[in-house]
């Protein structure tokens, strides 16, 4: 069967992805007779492409990564995602713009509109989940297609799928870990005597810190991550503005220093619990001693640890190894996982 893809938000994940479907197209056709085009693409900075008969997806990369517009390539007009949504004629969107932690917007509208339009839908936009889970659940299932979300917490490792999938009905009691893979580094880079600062251009260099780090050090992607994990396994809506939050702007050099030589480490750690009939939820900075399964992660390194009412503490650790950084090649591969998820 062919699918046509669409694309919102075309940065490093999204292009990842369509690398990645590039790389896997052959498997993808003798495994399970799947095929597939690009039929729009929407940028936040290079513009807007539609060819429902297909783009030329190289030549989008090409352009897009040389910093040229992207619309010579389109058989529409078309000035914005909502338009390519509607005229791409796609049967699976990957919505990939930017997150806004307040409200979820405009990805909430992107997938609403993919939805309604009679597509499936894979996110890595957190946003989604904790400002609209239900509603866009309900509406999926109401038009017979999937909302997916596998990339939105530790990248392309199966946490989601894994407790939908492999521990149906098990009721989660809490969960705690590192699940912000920069803010992981910067503290790994500074125990080894870098600033800050330099830690922090370090990850901008390597791609997994934006222009503005200021949602990794001050601990809303790690809070919404929180909200997302405790919307879906706990059955809780829950907003990032819910989490007590506290970021790493505040661990100096002498900190880590200090705790280095009393062999502790620094971990901004997330976690929630039950408490009575309310979810406790916290991210914040913590010295982990060496009996921690946290003193180890590091790098990039992240992990959770669950606890439910039916299985022994089940963990997840994301390690940190030469060539894969928790970057966009792992986000990207969860939404790959969701595609072939649905369509396989």
């Amino acid at each position: 069967m062919h699918y046509k893809l669409a694309l919102i938000g075309f940065g490093n994940v999204a292009r990842s992805l369509a690398r990645l479907l590039i790389r896997k197209q052959e498997l993808l056709k003798s495994k399970y007779d799947i095929t597939f085009s690009f039929t729009g693409i929407s940028t936040g900075s290079h513009g807007f492409a539609v060819n429902p008969n297909g783009l030329d997806i190289e030549q989008a990369l090409e352009l897009a990564e040389n910093g040229k517009d992207i619309s010579s390539l389109s058989t529409f007009q078309v000035q914005d995602s909502l338009a390519v949504i509607q005229h791409s004629q796609a049967d699976f969107m990957f919505e990939n713009s930017p997150v806004d932690y307040e409200t979820g917007q405009p990805a909430i509208d992107h997938v609403r509109a993919a939805l309604n339009a009679g597509m499936h839908v894979s996110t890595a936009n957190k946003g989604t989940v904790v400002h609209a889970y239900q509603e866009l659940t309900e509406l999926a299932k109401s038009k017979n297609k999937r909302f997916m979300f596998e990339s939105t917490v530790l990248g392309g490792t199966p946490v989601f799928s894994t407790f939908r999938e492999a521990m149906p009905l098990a009721e989660l009691i809490s969960f705690k870990g590192i699940i912000n893979a920069t803010t992981n580094l910067i503290l790994s880079r500074m125990e080894e005597g870098e600033s800050f600062d330099d830690a922090v251009k370090y990850c901008q260099g390597m791609g997994i810190a934006e222009t503005d780090p200021s949602g990794d050090v001050d601990g809303w992607d790690a809070s919404i991550k929180v909200a997302a994990l405790a919307t879906v396994l706990m059955d809780t809506p829950l907003k990032p503005q819910q989490v007590e939050r506290t970021g790493i702007r505040e661990i100096t050099s002498e900190m880590i220093a200090k705790a280095k030589a009393d062999d502790k480490r620094y971990k901004l750690v997330a976690s929630a619990e039950w408490a009575g009939k309310v979810i406790k939820a916290r991210v914040a900075p913590e010295l982990v001693e060496p009996s921690s399964p946290l003193y180890g992660m590091m790098g990039s390194s992240t992990g959770l640890t669950f606890r439910t009412d039916v299985l022994p503490d089940y963990s997840i650790t994301v390690s940190e190894r030469e060539g894969m950084k928790g970057g966009p090649v792992e986000t990207a591969y969860g939404l790959f996982s969701d595609f072939v998820n649905v369509v396989k």
